[in-house]
């Protein structure tokens, strides 16, 4: 048995494993496809924090308990008559295919830019959508939303030709956010702080950097740093109360070099 045989009965396998855990286990017989909507956020960020972490064995864990949810969505879509896993697998398949005519078909492509242009052009014909900014999902992070927005915005070529470009924009939303804030008003102020974080994720596509995952690195590293500082005030047998603000920053510095 070669190795694609080897995987495919893995995989038939798994899929009647799947089926009959949804057909015995009392609380899966249970789940419908909106319910499993918060585990399977929980797992796709568990698969990003392998990732990030370039753990190999929590990667693979993860991969396996998101093909989990898609199967055990297929299995209640040919539940309702309504998909089939095969189905499923068949359109992604196809629009592989579709999408990929530097591939599978004739047309030449010069680089990567032109192969996105030619995604976005040929998935806007597929779906008949009225824009390019069409089908990005309405409850992604907002960092994220805000960088797919610019992303498919570029690959039709508006976009900034150089990220030092976008500096003096960042401090032209800085000067606006700080007039708003003297004015006082906070509808204004909640436009301006938007208009900043949106030039921000800008200035990190442009540098190649994910601002979602750059801005869960500072959370995690500022989280890490605050516990170290409860860690010192309950050494001392003191409350938060007893410390000063300098005192404080002081804990904090160290919390830096150790």
């Amino acid at each position: 048995m070669d190795k694609r045989e080897t995987v495919c009965k893995e995989f038939i396998d798994l899929f009647l494993v799947v089926k009959r855990v949804r057909e015995e286990c009392p609380w899966d017989k249970e789940q419908t496809p909106q319910s499993l909507i918060p585990y399977f956020l929980e797992e796709a960020y568990e698969l990003i924090e392998g990732l990030e972490k370039d753990d190999k064995d929590m990667i693979k864990e993860e991969l396996g308990d998101i093909l989990l949810h898609i199967l055990m969505q297929s299995i209640m879509g040919e539940e309702k008559n309504e998909f089939s896993f095969e189905e499923v697998c068949k359109n992604l398949k196809n629009k592989l295919i579709t999408r990929h005519p530097h591939v599978f078909g004739e047309v030449h492509v010069e680089g990567v830019e032109e192969i996105l242009t030619n995604w976005e052009s040929i998935k806007s014909k597929e779906k008949e959508e009225k824009s390019i900014l069409s089908g990005i999902p309405k409850n992604m992070p907002a960092l994220l939303t805000a960088f797919r927005i610019q992303e498919k915005a570029s690959h039709v070529g508006f976009d900034w030709k150089d990220p030092k470009e976008i500096i003096p924009k960042l401090w032209e939303e800085l000067k606006e956010l700080e007039n708003a804030i003297k004015e006082n008003k906070k509808e204004k102020i909640e436009e301006e702080i938007g208009d900043l974080l949106f030039t921000i994720v800008n200035i990190s596509r442009h540098l190649g950097v994910d601002p979602e995952s750059s801005l869960r690195k500072t959370n995690n590293k500022f989280s890490e740093r605050f516990k170290f500082i409860e860690q010192k005030i309950k050494e001392a047998g003191k409350e938060w109360k007893d410390y000063s603000i300098e005192e404080l920053d002081k804990l904090w510095d160290l919390s830096k070099i150790l």
